[in-house]
């Protein structure tokens, strides 16, 4: 079993322990792909861990980009997380109904704003009910809480930074994606993309940081596969996937071995992939 960390990842041992904490905010972060026909946020209503609040990534995101759930204005940031009840003080546990996926995404995003407190719940809301633990579908009572945000830009890259890291090869480009898409064997889930990889990037799996029950692998594990790909860890990391999410999963994994040299591209594949003036590679890395 994991370590507990109310800054990375917590067990839930842990969040059954503290859930009646006054200063605990609980969030269901799941996000779907298109093709997996299920509702989100209809599910969350179903059945969630008590006092959970609904986390909607595509709603908190940047309204203004064409690309999928990009990072939100600070603005809205705060105001969508003060309407939540969440702020200053609190400490924070986001699951998803995959085990873990999309969390770590919300934990990301959370980090990049300059909230700290906030740790994703290791096999979320699978390992949860697994375990016969509390559910309900009551709606959580909802007080205002400001929140400081101070942005960490330094935790994400735009595809001008990319692109020359690429060219410099002086950090390591994790891509998240499965290996066939990484390679370029497999056409991409949405419309328009090439298939491949940045042109000097490496392949770290989501999935090979994760134990059969979706929860993460203990710390000597993930340095373990970060080694068998590869990944030189005196270089800062860049990491990328799809469209921003499964990333977050590498960003978690890193922070779990104590490297915090590391930033999420947000454009991922899904800006890379569509720019013809962009270079892909394809096959192994």
């Amino acid at each position: 079993m994991a370590t507990d960390d109310p800054k990375t990842l917590v067990s839930t041992d842990w969040l059954a322990a503290h859930l009646k904490d006054p200063d605990l905010r609980i969030l269901d972060g799941t996000l779907f792909m298109p093709d997996e026909g299920r509702d989100a946020r209809a599910e969350y209503e179903a059945a969630h861990i008590p006092g959970a609040r609904f986390f909607d990534i595509d709603a908190i995101s940047d309204a203004r980009s064409e690309l999928p759930h990009m990072v939100p204005p600070v603005e809205k940031f705060m105001s969508r997380l003060r309407a939540m009840g969440v702020g200053d003080g609190h400490q924070v546990v986001v699951y998803d109904a995959k085990g873990l996926f999309s969390a770590a995404r919300v934990w990301w995003l959370f980090r990049l704003m300059g909230q700290d407190n906030i740790a994703v719940l290791d096999g979320g809301f699978p390992k949860w009910q697994a375990e016969g633990r509390p559910i309900e579908d009551l709606p959580p009572m909802i007080r205002d809480r400001h929140m400081t945000v101070r942005r960490q830009n330094h935790m994400v890259r735009d595809v001008t930074q990319v692109s020359a890291a690429s060219k410099l090869g002086d950090h390591e480009i994790l891509d998240a994606r499965a290996a066939a898409r990484f390679r370029g064997d497999a056409p991409e889930p949405r419309d328009g993309l090439r298939a491949g990889h940045i042109p000097g990037a490496r392949n770290v799996p989501y999935t090979a940081l994760l134990n059969d029950d979706k929860t993460m692998k203990d710390p000597d594990s993930l340095r373990a596969v970060f080694a068998a790909a590869g990944v030189d860890m005196a270089k800062p990391v860049i990491t990328s996937c799809g469209s921003g999410v499964t990333a977050a999963v590498i960003n978690l994994a890193l922070e779990r071995i104590g490297k915090t040299d590391h930033a999420l591209y947000d454009g991922s594949w899904t800006e890379w992939g569509a720019s013809q003036a962009l270079p892909v590679a394809t096959g192994e890395a």
